[in-house]
């Protein structure tokens, strides 16, 4: 792809003249389109390449805090950044507090709305706030936020889409091969049962059955379906059943819950902790997960976090797991941390994982470090 120039949004003189130190000085964001080592292949559609929106927030005094949003579709990248253009009006020249600037920028979305893109913005400023305050004060992330660096479990979800059934048992032995994984996810919702049951059998053939095998439909499935097609898979020992439904069918979760044995996972489509209070208050699922991008960001896990934590839900991250490896340590029912590595092409450093396992590298913020030369080699 062509380069690109960055949108940038400084601070104006007069801000200069008020701004305290370590007040936001100005927002930059870039666009670029990252070749995928497996295309992924679900319900949802095909990606071969993978959009990701970076975000660099400077402070007074220098400090700069990146983060990153994927919207899904490269078709979507213009909004988010007409969004972070708006957003950043209200920014520049205030302090860098990611509690205050996240009710200031609630405030100031609420009339149009504080779910989809504005939320997606939202979720990537503070996301370098968050990683902002790290580096200031010499910090992992982890550790400004009360807890310790450590391994958190994964499983490998970097394959086992819906494609050929004959190579499934192959890639599953790659995927648990390339950080010794003792669980795997895998992509189901085929139109007939006997697709679904000869994608697990191929998948056990390859790797055993000791591995947990979590399962995603995509929301592919309506409500009669999905309860017929769950029941008849509910047999076959699976970790977890992820999105059978419309992410947001909160009556048909329900039911799905009371009267599946395998549990119900999902969360990953919605909007902040009180998506997740209304599901968890209707028995609606038995584990969640949080993606950054849609929770709001590393306040917005925190708030979920919680919810979750007093619920007994164990909770799990939905892709970022160069930013999950650090908040999973801090979560109350802290469950599985999904193993992607999406973002490592631009990355510097991005973390590898071993035994199953993945540990934040301990250098001040969250791990998220440009490599500028792969920036420009796929900007967009």
């Amino acid at each position: 792809m062509s380069d690109a120039s960055p949108v940038e949004w400084p601070q104006t003189r007069a801000h200069a003249i008020r701004t305290p130190p370590g007040a936001i000085r100005s927002l930059r964001a870039r666009a670029v389109l990252v070749p995928l080592r497996r295309p992924v292949i679900a319900a949802i559609g095909r990606f071969d390449r993978w959009p990701l929106v970076l975000v660099d927030v400077e402070l007074a005094g220098g400090v700069v805090g990146s983060a990153y949003v994927a919207p899904y579709r490269a078709a979507s990248v213009p909004a988010v950044l007409a969004e972070l253009s708006d957003l950043a009006e209200v920014l520049v020249g205030r302090p860098a507090a990611p509690f205050d600037v996240e009710a200031g920028l609630m405030r100031a979305l609420n009339v149009v709305g504080v779910a989809g893109l504005t939320t997606i913005a939202a979720a990537a400023i503070d996301m370098a706030l968050w990683d902002a305050r790290a580096k200031a004060a010499g910090l992992p992330l982890v550790e400004l936020l009360g807890g310790t660096l450590g391994p958190v479990r994964a499983y490998n979800s970097n394959g086992l889409w819906r494609h050929e059934i004959g190579s499934l048992g192959r890639e599953a032995r790659e995927l648990a091969d390339e950080g010794g994984f003792s669980a795997l996810k895998l992509r189901l919702g085929a139109e007939r049962l006997a697709d679904d049951l000869a994608a697990i059998a191929a998948v056990r053939e390859g790797v055993g059955r000791d591995l947990d095998l979590m399962v995603d439909f995509n929301q592919g499935l309506g409500g009669g379906d999905a309860l017929r097609r769950c029941h008849e898979l509910d047999e076959q020992g699976l970790y977890w059943f992820e999105e059978p439904l419309a992410y947001d069918d909160l009556r048909g979760y329900a039911e799905l819950a009371a009267r599946l044995r395998t549990p119900l996972q999902l969360g990953e489509n919605l909007y902040g902790a009180r998506d997740l209070m209304r599901f968890v208050e209707a028995r609606a699922l038995h584990y969640a997960m949080g993606d950054l991008m849609r929770i709001g960001g590393v306040t917005g896990w925190l708030r979920a976090a919680a919810v979750a934590g007093a619920a007994g839900v164990q909770f799990s991250n939905h892709l970022y797991p160069e930013i999950a490896a650090h908040l999973l340590r801090v979560t109350p029912s802290a469950h599985w941390l999904e193993w992607v590595d999406w973002a490592s092409p631009i990355l510097l450093d991005p973390p590898v994982p071993s035994q199953g396992r993945i540990v934040a590298s301990g250098l001040p913020g969250m791990d998220v470090r440009w490599d500028e030369a792969a920036v420009r080699r796929y900007a967009i």
